[in-house]
């Protein structure tokens, strides 16, 4: 790709909420002879913040029940259906998103209180619901393409040693994550930094 171009509105910490009010109107308006490869994450800070240290709301929902997080999960759809056209209408020349979904240190167990953090009854039915979400708008966008890096992940948090586990990797058993469970660690990084070039050379390769 000699003529690429790269734009980057990442903002640590942010939210969806964030993402659609604040990072998308900053997006430039490419020209009818641009294509759009877009990586995107979104969501994950929704569900872990605050860390269970002030009572759960939407885009902050730590701790929050099923009952409570029904709404905000539907809200969530709703933004990010905002973003994803919004980013289309974007690239009139077209474009490809390479939408992420959202790991989860458990492993898939929900038992987030071994790590350190206040025990979640509902956590791992809500981190599952948001992944619906996303994994939905690939179904729904032809142009959208969901890299799993949720999948990829599990295996590889606070049960990584455990070789009973139902997720356990004998060839990289390994912790993925960083002290604050929101952020991986150097090696998380590269995975997810893999997982996204071969999705896009994946894409590329119907275009040679």
């Amino acid at each position: 790709m000699p003529q690429l171009k790269s734009t980057n509105l990442a903002i640590f910490g942010t939210t969806s909420g964030e993402h659609l009010a604040r990072q998308l109107p900053r997006l430039p308006a490419a020209g009818s002879n641009v294509i759009g490869l877009v990586v995107m994450t979104t969501g994950g800070n929704d569900v872990i913040h605050n860390y269970g240290r002030t009572p759960p709301h939407e885009e902050a929902m730590y701790g929050a029940t099923w009952e409570q997080a029904i709404p905000w999960i539907a809200n969530f759809e709703q933004r990010l259906e905002k973003m994803i056209d919004q980013i289309h209408a974007g690239f009139p020349g077209g474009c490809h998103i390479f939408l992420g979904t959202i790991f989860d240190p458990t492993d898939g167990v929900g038992d987030i209180q071994h790590a350190g953090l206040p025990a979640w009854k509902d956590g791992a039915r809500i981190f599952a619901a948001y992944n619906d979400v996303i994994r939905k708008s690939g179904e729904r966008h032809a142009f959208v393409h969901v890299v799993d890096i949720h999948k990829a992940f599990l295996g590889h948090g606070i049960h990584c040693t455990q070789f009973w586990s139902a997720h356990y990797d004998s060839k990289d058993p390994h912790y993925w994550y960083y002290t604050n469970l929101e952020d991986p660690n150097e090696r998380g990084y590269d995975v997810i930094r893999r997982l996204f070039l071969v999705e896009i050379e994946n894409v590329a390769d119907q275009f040679r």
